[in-house]
Protein backbone atom coordinates (compact mmCIF):
# COMPACT_ATOMS: atom_id res chain seq x y z
CA UNK A 1 0.00 0.00 0.00
CA UNK A 2 1.29 3.35 -1.10
CA UNK A 3 1.97 6.24 1.53
CA UNK A 4 2.14 8.97 -1.17
CA UNK A 5 0.34 12.00 -0.87
CA UNK A 6 -0.69 11.22 2.91
CA UNK A 7 -0.96 14.29 4.91
CA UNK A 8 0.80 13.38 8.06
CA UNK A 9 0.43 16.90 9.52
CA UNK A 10 -4.03 16.00 9.46
CA UNK A 11 -3.15 12.02 10.88
CA UNK A 12 -0.98 13.60 14.05
CA UNK A 13 -4.14 16.60 14.23
CA UNK A 14 -6.43 13.63 14.03
CA UNK A 15 -4.51 11.44 16.71
CA UNK A 16 -3.96 14.02 19.13
CA UNK A 17 -8.23 15.68 18.53
CA UNK A 18 -8.80 12.03 19.44
CA UNK A 19 -6.78 11.88 21.83
CA UNK A 20 -8.17 14.89 24.08
CA UNK A 21 -11.64 13.90 23.50
CA UNK A 22 -11.14 10.90 25.14
CA UNK A 23 -9.37 12.43 28.15
CA UNK A 24 -12.26 14.99 28.49
CA UNK A 25 -14.51 11.86 28.05
CA UNK A 26 -12.87 10.05 30.51
CA UNK A 27 -12.87 13.03 33.15
CA UNK A 28 -16.84 13.25 32.85
CA UNK A 29 -16.47 9.82 33.87
CA UNK A 30 -14.42 9.66 36.31
CA UNK A 31 -15.17 12.79 38.32
CA UNK A 32 -18.85 11.31 39.03
CA UNK A 33 -16.98 7.93 39.89
CA UNK A 34 -14.56 9.68 42.65
CA UNK A 35 -17.57 12.00 43.89
CA UNK A 36 -19.38 9.09 45.01
CA UNK A 37 -16.69 8.19 46.92
CA UNK A 38 -17.16 10.99 49.66
CA UNK A 39 -20.14 10.63 51.93
CA UNK A 40 -23.22 12.85 51.42
CA UNK A 41 -24.96 15.41 53.71
CA UNK A 42 -27.42 12.72 55.34
CA UNK A 43 -24.42 9.98 55.52
CA UNK A 44 -22.51 12.55 57.50
CA UNK A 45 -25.36 13.32 60.00
CA UNK A 46 -26.43 10.04 59.86
CA UNK A 47 -23.19 9.18 62.01
CA UNK A 48 -20.01 11.11 60.84
CA UNK A 49 -17.50 12.35 63.56
CA UNK A 50 -17.70 15.77 64.63
CA UNK A 51 -15.14 18.07 65.49
CA UNK A 52 -15.73 20.66 67.89
CA UNK A 53 -13.87 23.85 69.26
CA UNK A 54 -14.22 23.67 72.95
CA UNK A 55 -11.23 27.43 72.99
CA UNK A 56 -14.11 29.62 73.67
CA UNK A 57 -16.40 27.78 76.03
CA UNK A 58 -15.71 29.19 79.71
CA UNK A 59 -16.29 28.16 82.87
CA UNK A 60 -19.92 27.03 83.95
CA UNK A 61 -21.08 27.59 79.87
CA UNK A 62 -22.78 24.26 78.18
CA UNK A 63 -23.03 23.99 74.06
CA UNK A 64 -24.45 21.69 71.88
CA UNK A 65 -23.62 20.22 68.85
CA UNK A 66 -25.41 17.65 66.53
CA UNK A 67 -24.02 14.04 66.00
CA UNK A 68 -25.89 11.12 64.58
CA UNK A 69 -28.82 13.34 64.82
CA UNK A 70 -28.46 13.59 68.37
CA UNK A 71 -27.76 17.09 70.65
CA UNK A 72 -24.55 16.34 72.28
CA UNK A 73 -23.93 18.85 75.15
CA UNK A 74 -20.52 19.97 76.21
CA UNK A 75 -20.01 21.24 79.62
CA UNK A 76 -17.20 23.82 80.81
CA UNK A 77 -17.40 22.43 84.83
CA UNK A 78 -15.81 24.90 87.38
CA UNK A 79 -13.67 24.04 89.99
CA UNK A 80 -16.63 24.15 92.74
CA UNK A 81 -18.70 22.10 90.09
CA UNK A 82 -15.84 19.43 90.72
CA UNK A 83 -15.93 19.50 94.32
CA UNK A 84 -19.57 19.65 94.21
CA UNK A 85 -19.50 16.54 92.76
CA UNK A 86 -17.41 14.75 94.92
CA UNK A 87 -19.22 15.59 97.65
CA UNK A 88 -22.33 14.32 96.44
CA UNK A 89 -24.04 11.42 98.81
CA UNK A 90 -23.65 8.20 96.48
CA UNK A 91 -27.49 7.68 97.67
CA UNK A 92 -29.26 10.56 96.05
CA UNK A 93 -27.79 8.75 93.07
CA UNK A 94 -29.44 5.59 91.44
CA UNK A 95 -26.25 4.51 89.58
CA UNK A 96 -23.58 7.04 91.25
CA UNK A 97 -20.81 4.91 89.93
CA UNK A 98 -21.76 4.75 86.67
CA UNK A 99 -21.91 0.94 86.69
CA UNK A 100 -24.31 0.20 83.89
CA UNK A 101 -23.02 0.74 80.90
CA UNK A 102 -23.78 4.01 79.12
CA UNK A 103 -20.18 4.72 78.49
CA UNK A 104 -16.91 3.73 76.52
CA UNK A 105 -14.62 1.47 78.50
CA UNK A 106 -12.09 4.88 78.98
CA UNK A 107 -14.69 6.71 80.65
CA UNK A 108 -14.66 5.53 84.33
CA UNK A 109 -14.71 7.62 88.05
CA UNK A 110 -17.63 9.97 89.22
CA UNK A 111 -16.37 12.55 86.32
CA UNK A 112 -17.47 10.15 83.93
CA UNK A 113 -15.10 12.41 81.64
CA UNK A 114 -11.53 12.38 79.57
CA UNK A 115 -10.81 15.31 81.06
CA UNK A 116 -12.66 16.40 84.15
CA UNK A 117 -12.90 20.03 83.37
CA UNK A 118 -15.13 18.94 80.22
CA UNK A 119 -18.72 16.77 80.49
CA UNK A 120 -19.57 15.02 77.00
CA UNK A 121 -22.99 13.35 77.36
CA UNK A 122 -25.72 12.71 74.92
CA UNK A 123 -28.77 15.42 75.45
CA UNK A 124 -31.60 12.89 75.45
CA UNK A 125 -33.04 12.11 79.19
CA UNK A 126 -33.01 8.10 79.15
CA UNK A 127 -36.60 7.78 80.21
CA UNK A 128 -38.25 8.76 77.42
CA UNK A 129 -35.79 10.87 74.80
CA UNK A 130 -36.89 14.38 76.33
CA UNK A 131 -33.86 17.11 76.43
CA UNK A 132 -33.74 17.58 79.65
CA UNK A 133 -32.69 21.41 80.92
CA UNK A 134 -29.25 22.89 82.34
CA UNK A 135 -30.16 23.80 84.98
CA UNK A 136 -26.14 24.81 86.90
CA UNK A 137 -27.62 27.39 89.58
CA UNK A 138 -26.60 26.00 93.16
CA UNK A 139 -29.49 25.16 95.37
CA UNK A 140 -32.26 26.43 93.08
CA UNK A 141 -35.30 26.23 95.56
CA UNK A 142 -37.66 24.16 92.85
CA UNK A 143 -35.05 21.52 92.40
CA UNK A 144 -34.02 20.29 96.27
CA UNK A 145 -32.45 23.90 97.33
CA UNK A 146 -29.24 23.27 99.49
CA UNK A 147 -29.21 19.30 98.07
CA UNK A 148 -29.16 20.71 94.61
CA UNK A 149 -25.34 21.45 93.16
CA UNK A 150 -26.17 21.57 89.29
CA UNK A 151 -27.03 19.64 86.67
CA UNK A 152 -30.19 19.12 84.09
CA UNK A 153 -33.60 18.47 85.11
CA UNK A 154 -35.91 16.86 82.44
CA UNK A 155 -39.57 19.46 82.64
CA UNK A 156 -41.69 16.12 80.96
CA UNK A 157 -41.71 13.89 83.72
CA UNK A 158 -39.02 15.15 86.44
CA UNK A 159 -35.94 13.07 86.07
CA UNK A 160 -32.65 15.14 87.55
CA UNK A 161 -29.00 14.91 86.67
CA UNK A 162 -26.08 15.66 88.29
CA UNK A 163 -23.54 17.66 86.37
CA UNK A 164 -21.46 14.20 85.35
CA UNK A 165 -24.42 13.36 83.91
CA UNK A 166 -25.96 10.92 86.57
CA UNK A 167 -29.40 10.22 87.19
CA UNK A 168 -30.64 11.19 91.10
CA UNK A 169 -32.55 7.83 92.37
CA UNK A 170 -36.34 8.13 92.32
CA UNK A 171 -37.07 9.65 89.79
CA UNK A 172 -38.12 8.30 85.96
CA UNK A 173 -35.22 8.15 84.05
CA UNK A 174 -33.62 4.36 84.60
CA UNK A 175 -29.97 5.16 83.75
CA UNK A 176 -27.60 8.24 83.35
CA UNK A 177 -26.94 10.33 80.65
CA UNK A 178 -25.27 8.94 77.72
CA UNK A 179 -21.48 9.36 76.92
CA UNK A 180 -20.96 9.09 73.19
CA UNK A 181 -17.49 8.20 71.74
CA UNK A 182 -14.89 11.04 71.62
CA UNK A 183 -11.31 11.96 72.03
CA UNK A 184 -9.32 15.20 71.88
CA UNK A 185 -7.50 15.97 69.10
CA UNK A 186 -5.85 18.96 71.16
CA UNK A 187 -6.54 20.83 74.17
CA UNK A 188 -9.38 22.79 72.91
CA UNK A 189 -10.52 20.55 70.14
CA UNK A 190 -12.93 17.79 70.28
CA UNK A 191 -13.60 14.71 68.09
CA UNK A 192 -16.89 13.28 68.83
CA UNK A 193 -17.44 9.66 67.38
CA UNK A 194 -14.41 8.48 67.31
CA UNK A 195 -13.04 6.29 70.45
CA UNK A 196 -10.46 7.82 72.39
CA UNK A 197 -6.82 6.53 70.16
CA UNK A 198 -8.69 5.70 67.17
CA UNK A 199 -8.50 9.26 65.73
Amino acid sequence: MSTDGVDNSKRRFLTAATAAVGAVGAGFVAVPFLKSWNPNAAALAAGAPVEVDISKVVPGQQIRVLWQKKPVWIVYRTEQNLEDLKNLPDSDLADPKSEIPQQPDYISGPNRSLNDKYLVVIGLCTHLGCSPTYRPEVGAADLGGESWKGGFYCPCHGSKFDLSGRVYAGVPAPTNLIVPPYTYLSDSTLLIGVDEGAA
